[in-house]
Formats: structure tokens, C-alpha cells, sequence
């Protein structure tokens, strides 16, 4: 599907998506455990793919509003087909570890997820006498996962990516013994552990977490029972940004405080020099758009606000310099050369680097460009196609994966926006 993008300003308020980073958490926990409900989920094409694998686990599912959980009380089944993630990084790499908890499991997906690396998975899993390998042998999907973890020491690179250990983090208090994880270099978007570590913690179990090395007590259990999902600053980074770029002014509600990353957006924005305000206690961020300035930017815990951080440094004046975002190249796409790329297209003076990106803000203008089958690369986008002129912005229907209503809640603020 192309998305067709014309400048527009854009007001108004709008919720904050649920986030999906907890509701992936949340949905897989409570279904290791007896059970329980999750309020507030986003149901989006990844959860929906984490729910599917909850099912083949073993796992009964139903969904109405909230999510209702009959778990597996610690004991996941052997699945009885291959598990299809679909599009999601965060299915795979959690899916991989608890089913290892299991006699064995294959697991693949769709062509990006084939694209991206799981190799400092599998070693960590094979260090925990798991017998983990990828069919390719190149530590990518499809990948074979053949139990039981029997505990020990894993050693893990925490260069690519956190959810390496947000994965064995979920699974190793199952296991039969003890585990000690011990992080190589730099562990990057570190938040996004911290939210499994609290999560996990609510769910009873007992991880003595270093900044290094993470000791977990093997043979014990879960009891997740209910769990409220937070709003998602990762998605409330686009309609900040249309406001911040086409002189705007939006209110952002259920935006609380968490272990969010990604909350550094607000720091950012005002950094550049927008009017930006967040009242914690009700959850609502408000800004007023207006001219921006460049600034520089550590994404070493932030990689998904990148594309968003992109186009804000391309519409602000000066240069935004984006470093320690190496990273960001393994997620759906490599975000940092299709940001380099399709803002090229636009009119900006942007270059690539190896681990981030130096823009010099200006006007862009409208252009035919790719989306990668990438959510955040399309959203991102969509808001420079805002404040550029007409944009039109192909396989647009991926924004499914994390903000399904991205494109109707903008338009109802005014942004023009035609399919």
C-alpha cells in the first residue's frame, strides 16, 4: 500500500498506543505462569505473533478488551508446528529461549526476520547445554531449538541487541539449574532489560542483577496476574514530531512514567528548542511546534527513536550528529542507510556513518520513497512528508506492527493524508 503524504499542520490530542515492548513481556510471562490478564494491550502484527506462540506453548488464549491467560504453570509443551513470527525480532529471540524450556521448537519468518542476526542467542543458549543452530549456519533464522536448558554460565556480546538477554532473563529461572549471564562489551538499549528485570520481578522471580553479570536461581516460577500496560514513547515520538515540524500543537495522553527508553524523546525535543511539557501524574505530554535547532544525540539507548531524531535534525537548523546507533542497522532494516537514503531523496544534506548519522537541517521537499516494510522508517516518513510536501510512501500497511492507527489518528489532528 503507498501512503500519500501533503504538508499539513497538525493539532489536536491523541492516546498514546500501549506499548509493545511490555506487551510482549507481559503476554509471555503471565503465560509461563498460571495465568492472569493484561490490560490495556496493544494487539498490533507482532503481538499477535507472540500471542500465537503463547498458543503453541501451550498456552489458552482469549481476548476481548483486555487479554485472559490459562498459562502453562512453568511447564511449556513441545510445539506441534513450526512458530512463524512473522515480522517480529521480539517474538524470536524470546520464543527461541523458552523453547528451550521445551523438547524443541523450529522457529522462522518473514523475509526481514531471516535478515537479522540471533548468533550471540544461540551461543548463550548452547553455553546453557541447549542444543541451539541456525539451519543456514549463519545465526539466522530459521533456527532449530532443541532442550532442555540445564543451567551454567552464558557469555553474551551486548552490542546488537538487549533482547538477547531479555530472552534468557525470561527463561532461565525456569530452568533446571542455576545460571549466571555474563555481558561482553557494551549492553545497548540496557532499558529495555530493565523493563523485563521489573517485569519479571512483579512475576515473583528472584534475579540478582549486576551491571555486568546476572545471576538467576533456577526451578522457580511465575504468577503474573494482572498487568496494565503503559503508553508506548516510541509511538508517541511521531505526532510530537509532526507538531515539532509543522508549527503544531498537540496534546500526548497515557504517557506515564516507566523504564522506557524512549521517553528521551521529550528531552530532545526540548533540547531543540521546542515548547514541551509532561505532566507525569496524568500522563500527558504537550508541545507547541516552531523553529527547531540541531543537537547531538547518544542512541545507544534510544535506537528507535533514530528515524524520528532523522527528520527532526532535517527540518531544524544547524547539525544533528546521531552516534552510538551501530545497532539500529539490525533491526527490521538497517534504519540508519534507509534514513540516509530516503531523506536524500527529500532534499536533505545528510551523510552516514558507521554508527550513526550528520544532518544539516534545512527544507525538504516531496518525493517518491521506500518504507522497507519497516513501521518506524514508514512513520517517520510519513511526519517529514508533513512538513515536505507530497510524499508518497510505499508498503505503508507495515505500521500495523506497532501503531495500527498511526495514519487515522494523524489525519484526524489534519494531516492530509490519502491512500
Amino acid at each position: 500500500m503507498i501512503a500519500s503524504v501533503e504538508r499539513s499542520v497538525v493539532s489536536g490530542e491523541v492516546y498514546a498506543p500501549p506499548s509493545k515492548s511490555y506487551t510482549h513481556r507481559a503476554i509471555l510471562i503471565t503465560a509461563l505462569g498460571p495465568g492472569g490478564t493484561v490490560k490495556r494491550p496493544l494487539i498490533s502484527a507482532d503481538t499477535r505473533a507472540t500471542i500465537a506462540a503463547c498458543e503453541a506453548f501451550g498456552a489458552k488464549i482469549t481476548r476481548k478488551d483486555d487479554i485472559e491467560i490459562e498459562g502453562v504453570s512453568g511447564k511449556p509443551q513441545t510445539p506441534e508446528d513450526v512458530i512463524n513470527v512473522l515480522n517480529s525480532g521480539t517474538t524470536m529471540r524470546f520464543c527461541s529461549a523458552v523453547a528451550s524450556l521445551t523438547n524443541g521448537a523450529v522457529l522462522t519468518g518473514d523475509a526481514s526476520i531471516r535478515s537479522r542476526p540471533n548468533g550471540p542467542l544461540l551461543s548463550a543458549l548452547n553455553d546453557l547445554g541447549v542444543n541451539a543452530f541456525s539451519v543456514r549456519g549463519n545465526g539466522k533464522a530459521p533456527l532449530v531449538v532443541q532442550g532442555r536448558m540445564k543451567g551454567g554460565v552464558a557469555k553474551m556480546n551486548g552490542s546488537v541487541s538487549s533482547q538477547f538477554l531479555s530472552a534468557l532473563l525470561i527463561a532461565s529461572p525456569l530452568a533446571e539449574g542455576d545460571t549466571k549471564i555474563i555481558i561482553e562489551g557494551e549492553l545497548k538499549s540496557r532499558p529495555y532489560a530493565e523493563i523485563t528485570l521489573d517485569m519479571l520481578k512483579e512475576a515473583g522471580a528472584r534475579i540478582e542483577a549486576g551491571k555486568q553479570e546476572f545471576e538467576v536461581e533456577g526451578g522457580q516460577s511465575y504468577n503474573l496476574k494482572s498487568y496494565t500496560i503503559p503508553g508506548d514513547f516510541s509511538s508517541a515520538s511521531y505526532p510530537l514530531a509532526a507538531a515539532a515540524v509543522t508549527g503544531g500543537e498537540v496534546e500526548v495522553r497515557g504517557v506515564l512514567p516507566s523504564r522506557q527508553g524512549d521517553s528521551a524523546i521529550v528531552d530532545i525535543l526540548r533540547r531543540m528548542g521546542a515548547e514541551i511539557s509532561w505532566d507525569q501524574v496524568e500522563g500527558v505530554l504537550r508541545i507547541r511546534g516552531g523553529e527547531l535547532k540541531g543537537v547531538d544525540v547518544d542512541a545507544s539507548m534510544t535506537p528507535d527513536l533514530v528515524p524520528t531524531i532523522a527528520v527532526l535534525g532535517s527540518l531544524a537548523k544547524g547539525k544533528t550528529v546521531v552516534f552510538n546507533a551501530e545497532h539500529v542497522r539490525h533491526k527490521e532494516t538497517d534504519r540508519l542507510h534507509a534514513m540516509a537514503i530516503e531523506l536524500s531523496k527529500m532534499g536533505a544534506d545528510i551523510k552516514e556513518k558507521p554508527d550513526g548519522l550528520e544532518i544539516i537541517g534545512g527544507r525538504l521537499h516531496g518525493a517518491d520513497v521506500k518504507g522497507y516494510d519497516d513501521h518506524r522508517i514508514v512513520m517517520a516518513l510519513a511526519v517529514a512528508g508533513m512538513a515536505a510536501g507530497m510524499t508518497r510512501i510505499d508498503t505503508a500497511e507495515c505500521v500495523d506492527v506497532s501503531y495500527p492507527g498511526f495514519f487515522q489518528e494523524m489525519a484526524s489532528m489534519g494531516a492530509r493524508i490519502s491512500f
